[in-house]
């Protein structure tokens, strides 16, 4: 690999992005009005545009890579950034979770049984640092990153994530474009970016697909709209 982008080099980009790149939110809503003019059910209809929502927002962010000439440096096994607290709420927790249910047999046994060893392994370090108060305490993300309690999907012995297709918005939008060893050697490396404006286009859809069910009262196992404002750390979403 050349020489890799400077921290300077990589703002310029960035504000670069605003002249040249137009997110296309049409996108995301044509996700919706496709799967909700299907003849499946709502189950099939909410987790099809919930995977296929999460795929446009790493598109987008291609997009703007090639916009502006960004090659990112994040490496296959390279798994710094899965120390890093994830919130989600309730309803993404739920696709989540069915999404999984339609793995194959034997990655769905795989997954669960390493859920079993990781609240083994972790239950106690996770009861203390799910307690930091993410929406009032600023500093929340470094304490938790100091424990060095893996993500709950990452297997710590390839360091490759465990359910990679359908990684929540926090883990797909985090990139870094310089030297790969700014992440080994600092806790919260400045030089990385992050994607995560994309949430709002990607909630906004999935939001209005599910109000849109709501309406013909039938979101199947979505309890909407609690669902949407109920966030957590991703482990609690699958601890029971």
């Amino acid at each position: 690999m050349g020489k890799f982008l400077s921290f300077e080099e990589i703002q310029t980009k960035c504000e670069q992005l605003n002249e040249v790149y137009q997110i296309d939110e049409e996108k995301f809503y044509q996700i919706v009005e496709k799967w909700a003019d299907r003849d499946t059910s709502t189950e099939n209809k909410l987790v099809a545009s919930f995977s296929e929502l999460l795929q446009v927002v790493s598109d987008e962010i291609s997009g703007m890579e090639e916009a502006v000439n960004m090659q990112p440096t994040c490496g296959l096994g390279c798994a710094f950034c899965c120390y890093f607290p994830i919130i989600i709420n309730e309803m993404e927790a739920k696709l989540m979770k069915k999404a999984i249910e339609n793995f194959p047999e034997q990655r769905r046994n795989e997954l669960q049984a390493h859920f079993t060893r990781y609240f083994e392994q972790y239950g106690n370090q996770l009861e203390q640092i799910t307690g930091f108060d993410f929406e009032n305490d600023g500093d929340f993300k470094r304490k938790y990153k100091a424990s060095q309690v893996p993500c709950i999907m990452l297997d710590t012995k390839t360091n490759q994530c465990m359910a990679y297709e359908i990684r929540p918005i926090p883990c797909r939008t985090y990139v870094n474009y310089t030297d790969p060893k700014v992440c080994e050697q600092n806790m919260m490396p400045k030089e990385t970016i992050s994607f995560e404006f994309l949430y709002s286009e990607y909630m906004g859809a999935l939001n209005e697909f599910v109000q849109f069910l709501y309406e013909l009262d039938d979101t199947a196992f979505i309890n909407y709209p609690d669902d949407v404002y109920k966030h957590d750390y991703l482990p609690n979403w699958f601890w029971e």
